[in-house]
């Protein structure tokens, strides 16, 4: 089987997002208006994002998540009572952040029911992702553990510089800033457990 990269995946991922945003907006009964007030979204952002009209920021996806309730990973795909507890590193999704470039692979098997998520990142030399303060409850723990490089994440102001086989535990509800200020390329690990958050 041919291994799936960004490049060839990126519009297809556009469109589960689009899909799965849609639905579950749906299952909610929240109007696009509703949403957009809940996660301080554009009307118009969220609607072009269902259209597949453009491609939507780690940044945006996060608000969105936070809307609707789910983690960010879930918006990538819809859990099944059917799916295999198996995925084979061929078979694992990328997604490509149109602002930082950073590229995001679900390790996890797709739509398998479980409290934990886990993600692989490659963060470029010199991005920077923020997300904001205050948005989650306090429940969804994670955990980044720093595989090659070395990057910083910034969580209420207070800075954390991590190296290559270094773990640094947080909770979602925090304003949480990660940055690469290096010269290469960072890759990290990050395991979430979701607890009890609805899937």
């Amino acid at each position: 089987m041919k291994e799936i990269t960004s490049t060839h995946q990126q519009p297809d991922i556009n469109q589960r997002l689009a899909n799965r945003i849609t639905s579950l907006r749906a299952e909610r009964g929240l109007s696009l208006d509703a949403l957009a007030r809940k996660c301080d979204v554009s009307r118009s952002m969220i609607s072009l994002i269902e259209r597949c009209e453009t491609s939507p920021t780690a940044v945006v996806l996060d608000k969105l998540a936070f809307g609707l309730g789910v983690t960010l990973a879930s918006l990538f795909e819809e859990p099944r009572a059917d799916a295999s507890p198996l995925v084979r590193r061929a078979e694992q999704l990328q997604w490509t952040d149109p602002q930082s470039g950073y590229t995001r692979r679900n390790i996890s098997p797709p739509h398998f029911r479980s409290a934990l998520q886990i993600v692989q990142i490659d963060f470029p030399a010199g991005a920077i992702v923020s997300y904001a303060a205050g948005l989650r409850e306090p429940g969804i723990h994670q955990q980044v553990w720093v595989l090659e490089g070395c990057m910083e994440i910034i969580i209420d102001d207070k800075r954390h510089v991590l190296q290559a086989g270094d773990c640094l535990a947080m909770q979602e509800n925090q304003r949480i800033i990660f940055q690469n200020t290096s010269k290469r390329l960072a890759r990290y690990v990050v395991v979430i457990n979701t607890g009890s958050l609805t899937t």
